[in-house]
């Protein structure tokens, strides 16, 4: 994806500084990303969310609120109703620059902000809260003992996740007062709430009240043991890719344009981080594949190797071959497999290898044919195998044009 900083005005006048995340093709729809309470755009979990769905073809804004991150103004001065208005701020950003928002998504306090937001942005199609409070004055209790001494002083200074904030009376009446109850019934999009049942920062029992005060359509997704803060790669990648599944059958995504000269589409690989080896691969804009290199080799393990794809390709046309001849010539064939491994071997040791090299590729498949068969359907079916096209393109000679744009 292509990330681009940009800055808009937020609710209270400030300047707040944001990322655009573009996708490296033409951009087929567009999403916010709100971050957690103290948090900020650039946490782990939002930068994988954002990256695939930018591989989709969204593109993600995603900012810091008013006295956080990069962004100016004073924290003490904001409240969850200021945070609400810098989420419509952003949400008029992006209409103006002609991405009408129609995926949001809320982390924490982010998300009740996106559910009380939600009703107010007309292009919005789906929302999604991550560990997300029923109640925005859940909060509070993070403030522990100081609660008095903001009541009494005014403000305090609260320790939240190791830095200091301090926190003002007006931020405690203001989350008081909030409520999600009136948002909920006419959110006007689909819902997918995710949370963690161990979470201990917001319990479970949030989910449950959401889901149940929302109308369909609606999900929701256990999150099993992530933390609040996803801070897991895996656990991140595992978000990341429920909401990139289930937005992808609200959102009018627009189609990839089509060129004549590629007529199965553009295969388009793209790297999710440049501090590994992990990539997201779309397909024709209608396919998301996650490529990666096993952790010895450096990687993260989060997806097929580049070879493990090539065999996958190899297997999957082999099968198709078979079953395609088997229904021409009406052989009761009632399922078939292959399963494909890849290696290198030396040159002498292949009988049938004419390329030069000391070592060659040797792909083996073994196929495993059912159904009520003769020997001869058999033998037919495992010799048509070869005349799979990826075996041919494989066996034979391609041609590999680059061009540097």
């Amino acid at each position: 994806m292509q990330s681009e900083k940009i800055t808009f005005a937020g609710a209270l006048g400030d300047e707040l500084a944001a990322r655009l995340d573009r996708p490296e093709g033409p951009v087929r729809a567009a999403a916010i990303l709100v971050h957690c309470f103290t948090c900020s755009k650039d946490i782990a979990a939002a930068r994988r969310i954002a990256g695939r769905l930018a591989a989709r073809g969204i593109a993600v804004l995603r900012f810091d609120f008013t006295g956080l991150g990069h962004s100016a103004g004073e924290f003490a001065s904001t409240n969850f109703t200021s945070n609400v208005g810098d989420l419509l701020a952003a949400a008029a950003w992006m209409e103006a620059h002609d991405m009408p928002p129609q995926l949001l998504i809320g982390h924490s306090l982010g998300g009740a902000a996106a559910l009380k937001a939600a009703p107010q942005i007309a292009s919005l199609r789906a929302v999604v809260t991550i560990a997300a409070p029923m109640d925005p004055s859940h909060v509070t209790h993070n403030f522990g003992a100081k609660l008095d001494e903001i009541h009494a002083k005014g403000s305090a200074e609260v320790d939240l996740g190791g830095r200091p904030f301090e926190i003002r009376k007006q931020f405690l009446d203001d989350i008081a007062e909030a409520s999600l109850a009136d948002a909920l019934p006419r959110l006007g999009a689909a819902l997918l709430v995710l949370h963690a049942p161990r979470d201990e920062i917001v319990g479970i029992d949030n989910a449950a009240k959401i889901f149940i005060a929302a109308r369909h359509p609606k999900s929701f997704v256990s999150l099993d043991d992530a933390d609040h803060l996803i801070s897991r790669e895996a656990d991140a990648e595992y978000v990341a890719g429920l909401i990139e599944s289930w937005s992808a059958r609200y959102l009018d995504l627009a189609p990839e344009p089509a060129r004549p000269e590629t007529p199965e589409g553009v295969v388009r690989v793209a790297e999710a981080e440049a501090s590994g080896f992990r990539q997201d691969i779309s397909i024709g804009g209608r396919h998301q594949l996650v490529a990666d290199e096993p952790v010895a080799m450096g990687g993260t393990d989060l997806g097929p190797s580049p070879y493990q794809l090539l065999s996958a390709a190899l297997g999957a046309c082999t099968t198709m071959t078979i079953r395609l001849y088997a229904r021409r010539k009406t052989i009761a064939l009632t399922h078939v497999v292959c399963d494909v491994t890849h290696d290198k071997a030396h040159r002498e040791d292949c009988e049938d290898c004419e390329k030069s090299g000391p070592k060659i590729d040797v792909f083996r498949r073994r196929i495993r044919l059912e159904g009520d068969m003769t020997e001869d359907e058999r033998a037919s079916l495992l010799a048509i195998a070869d005349k799979c096209p990826v075996h041919r393109t494989l066996h034979g000679q391609a041609v590999i044009e680059t061009e540097l744009v």
